[in-house]
């Protein structure tokens, strides 16, 4: 039995701080809007050895490469960096041909002793590449033995299975002897160690959008919330009264507002799955709005002699077991996607437990008041006709 309308001050005064700091926070440092939106390139590389990421920009800058952003990604064990390219401002700009120069600016730095030979990296090489080296060095002898699609079938199962034993290992063989798990024939070890060699560090992906593509995604983002929150709008406005459609609007936006400022006060990047989590967002915080509402529908009934206030409140207290159990469990979800999910999901796992809590608080902080100040407003107009 809370008072929580007599508490509105409170959550009022909250709300206002947490979007004042957001506000605050986007305008000083803006958002860190992800390459889907800004156009450039992204290339992530794991490294044997811990990266010094000063030697990396020094090398990057001495290839006259302009990179905006060298980080570590991911757990710090995996020794893995994310290289962001300075945005794209032409189209005709070639977005391979940049990635493949930080490919070649790393290899000439960490890669030198072996740029002189003929031999073939054994941590970046692709499957193709490699079972073709394979069947040219022969390694058993195949070649009269077997007909030509066997033969080749045959080394490409077995650069497979070196690919498979990369890949197992966060893309990064340590040495030449950890192949020997994969019962490898003793001539074939050799081959291996006698043509190709271990390189430094791998490639492991490579993001490049076009500006022409970024200015696109970032006008269909904004349109796909705006066009969410309107069609929600009509729904509540039509299911109950305009006033009740214009609270749990202004509720969504203190949300969806709330839980981009978590982002930019964080510095976490902005791509197309936050995007998607925010959607999700104003979906679970409409939900629950909507379930206090129809309550205060009900109550409208069964209430009569009873202020709006009271009904409101009532409302509240009687969904609150529900919307406990409900917000609980989801919370306990996305937080474990947060931990356990990893770097990838880290931020359309943030914004949805940011949200889950600010959407919750939402429905009973500030939609609810909305709706009885307009009511009394409503009421004072009323008398003075």
């Amino acid at each position: 039995n809370v008072n929580w309308l007599g508490l509105k001050w409170i959550f009022i005064g909250l709300s206002l701080i947490l979007m004042a700091a957001g506000a605050v926070s986007m305008v000083a440092g803006g958002l860190n809007l992800g390459v889907d939106f800004t156009g450039g390139t992204l290339v992530y590389v794991r490294f044997k050895e811990e990266p010094q990421l000063d030697r990396i920009r020094r090398t990057l800058s001495e290839a006259g490469l302009q990179a905006e952003e060298v980080i570590r990604f991911d757990n710090p064990s995996q020794n893995a960096v994310q290289i962001r390219m300075a945005r794209v401002e032409s189209e005709e700009q070639d977005l391979t041909q940049e990635s493949n120069q930080v490919f070649e600016a790393l290899r000439r730095e960490y890669d030198q002793s072996w740029l002189q030979t003929e031999k073939l990296d054994l941590n970046n090489v692709p499957k193709s590449a490699l079972s073709t080296r394979l069947q040219e060095l022969n390694p058993e002898n195949l070649r009269d033995e077997r007909s030509i699609s066997d033969f080749a079938q045959h080394y490409d199962e077995l650069a497979g299975k070196i690919i498979g034993y990369r890949t197992t290992h966060s893309g990064i063989i340590q040495g030449f002897s950890g192949l020997d798990q994969l019962g490898l024939a003793t001539v074939i070890a050799k081959v291996l160690q006698e043509n190709f060699y271990l390189g430094g560090f791998r490639v492991i992906s490579v993001e490049s959008v076009g500006p022409k593509v970024g200015r696109e995604l970032r006008t269909r983002a904004r349109a796909a919330i705006l066009v969410a929150l309107l069609l929600m709008l009509c729904y509540i406005a039509i299911r109950f009264w305009p006033i009740y459609g214009l609270a749990a609007l202004v509720a969504l936006f203190h949300d969806v507002f709330i839980t981009v400022g978590a982002f930019s006060i964080t510095n976490k990047e902005i791509s197309l799955p936050v995007v998607a989590a925010l959607l999700t967002l104003i979906g679970y915080s409409i939900n629950d709005t909507i379930v206090v509402f129809d309550r205060v529908r009900e109550n409208l009934r069964l209430m009569r002699q009873s202020d709006l206030a009271t009904i409101i409140n009532r409302s509240i207290n009687q969904t609150l077991n529900r919307t406990i159990m409900t917000s609980g469990m989801t919370f306990l979800a996305v937080f474990s996607l947060y931990v356990f999910g990893g770097q990838v999901l880290n931020g359309f796992s943030f914004a949805l437990v940011v949200g889950v809590i600010i959407g919750t608080y939402s429905s009973v902080a500030i939609a609810s008041p909305i709706v009885l100040w307009w009511q009394n407003y409503s009421d004072k107009r009323k008398k003075r006709r």
